[in-house]
C-alpha cells in the first residue's frame, strides 16, 4: 500500500532532507506533494530521480493526504497543520508548536513508540527539538537500566539548525573577514564566524533561553517527567552537526564499561572510543549524513555517586529532524 505525502516546507533545509530520505528509504508513497510559500511556486524539487513542482501551502486543498511531512516554521504549522488535520491526514510536525500540547503525542521512535497510539485525539505528531532527539536517544538505555536523576549538558550547535540564512551568514562573514571586511550580523545577534554564542532562540524571564528550556520540558515528556534537566546551549561556526557534553548522576552504579554495552546494543547509537583502533572521539564534521547518534568520550564523574560523562553528536538535519519524523511516519504506517 502506497500513501499520498505531503511536504510543507518543500524548500527549506528540512524540507530537501526530508524528500532525500523518503527516496532513500523507500518510504511507500504514491504520491509527492511538494509546499511551500506563494514565492516559490512552480520550483521543481528534487525526489529521487524525478523532479516535483511545488504548489502553494495556502491555497492546497489536504482532503485525500494520507501524511504531511510539515516544517514551514512554527507561525505557518500553526495556521496549516490543523487545517490539514481536519483534511483528514495525520500531520508530523516539525516545528516546535505542537510539541508540549499534551493532546500531541511528542515521539522519538528509539525511545517512547508506544505514544503513537495517542496520535488520533489531534491527527498530528510532533518531531522534538534537533538538540533534544538525539540527547534522549543516547539516555534511554542508560536511564532504562540506572534511572537517571538529573542531566546537566553543554550543547554546541551548528547554524544550519537556524536555516539556509544562517549558513549563508557563516559563509559570508568567513569569507568577508579574509578579505578584511566588518561582518555584519542579521541572523545572529552577534558575529558567528570564529565565535561561540550562548544564547539559541529567545531569553526567558529566568534567563534561560527558549532552547534551554526545550531541552528540558521536552525531556521530561519523552523521556520520564521524574528527570531533572540544566541546559546550556550555545551555537558555534560549523555549519552541520550538533555536539553535546552531558553529564548524568544515576539513582543506581552503572560503570562506563556497561554504559558503552548498553549503547553497542541500542539501536541508532554508535560508539566511539579507544577500543576503535585508537579512534577516541567523533566530531561534528565526521558525522555529517549518517542516522545514528555518536556517543565518546565515555568516563566516570567522580565528583557525584553513580556518576557518568559522554560526549555525543549528530546530524541536526537527519536525525535532528528529516529522519526523526520519516522515523515517525514509519512508525505510523506500521502501527496501522
Amino acid at each position: 500500500m502506497g500513501y499520498k505525502v505531503a511536504v510543507a516546507g518543500a524548500t527549506g533545509n528540512v524540507g530537501r532532507e526530508i524528500l532525500n530520505i523518503l527516496h532513500e528509504r523507500n518510504f511507500p508513497v504514491d504520491e509527492l506533494i511538494p509546499l511551500a510559500s506563494a514565492r516559490s511556486v512552480g520550483r521543481e524539487v528534487s525526489f529521487g530521480d524525478s523532479n516535483v513542482k511545488v504548489q502553494d501551502l495556502a491555497k492546497f486543498d489536504f482532503k485525500g493526504v494520507d501524511i504531511v511531512l510539515s516544517s514551514p516554521g512554527g507561525k505557518v504549522s500553526a495556521q496549516y497543520s490543523p487545517i490539514a488535520a481536519a483534511a483528514g491526514a495525520v500531520v508530523i510536525d516539525n516545528t516546535s508548536h505542537f510539541r508540549m500540547d499534551p493532546d500531541v503525542p511528542l515521539i522519538v521512535p528509539e525511545v517512547n513508540p508506544e505514544a503513537i497510539k495517542d496520535h488520533s485525539k489531534r491527527n498530528i505528531i510532533a518531531n522534538p527539538n534537533c538538540s533534544t532527539i538525539q540527547m534522549v536517544v543516547a539516555l534511554k538505555p542508560i536511564h532504562d537500566a540506572a534511572k537517571i536523576k538529573r542531566v546537566v549538558v553543554s550543547t554546541y550547535q551548528s547554524v544550519s539548525g537556524s536555516g539556509k540564512e544562517a549558513m549563508d551568514e557563516l559563509f559570508n562573514q568567513t569569507k568577508g573577514i579574509y578579505m578584511n571586511e566588518t561582518p555584519t550580523p542579521s541572523v545572529y545577534p552577534k558575529q558567528i564566524a570564529f565565535n561561540a554564542i550562548p544564547q539559541i532562540d529567545v531569553f526567558m524571564d529566568d534567563g534561560m533561553t527558549k532552547e534551554e528550556w526545550k531541552m528540558m520540558v521536552e525531556t521530561k515528556k519523552i523521556l520520564d517527567p521524574s528527570i531533572k534537566v540544566c541546559a546550556s546551549c550555545v551555537r558555534i561556526p560549523v555549519f552541520i552537526g550538533h555536539s553535546e557534553m552531558v553529564n548524568v548522576e544515576l539513582e543506581n552504579e552503572l560503570s562506563p564499561a556497561q554504559a558503552k554495552e548498553l549503547w553497542r546494543a541500542f539501536d541508532g547509537v554508535t560508539v566511539v572510543d579507544l577500543e576503535n583502533e585508537g579512534l577516541e572521539y567523533v566530531t561534528p564534521l565526521e558525522i555529517q549524513g549518517e542516522d545514528d547518534v555518536y556517543v565518546s568520550r565515555i568516563r566516570e564523574d567522580i565528583t557525584v555517586e553513580n556518576g557518568l560523562n559522554f560526549w555525543c553528536v549528530s546530524d541536526n538535519l537527519r536525525k535532528g529532524a528529516a529522519l526523526n519524523a520519516i522515523q515517525i511516519a514509519e512508525l505510523l504506517v506500521k502501527s496501522k
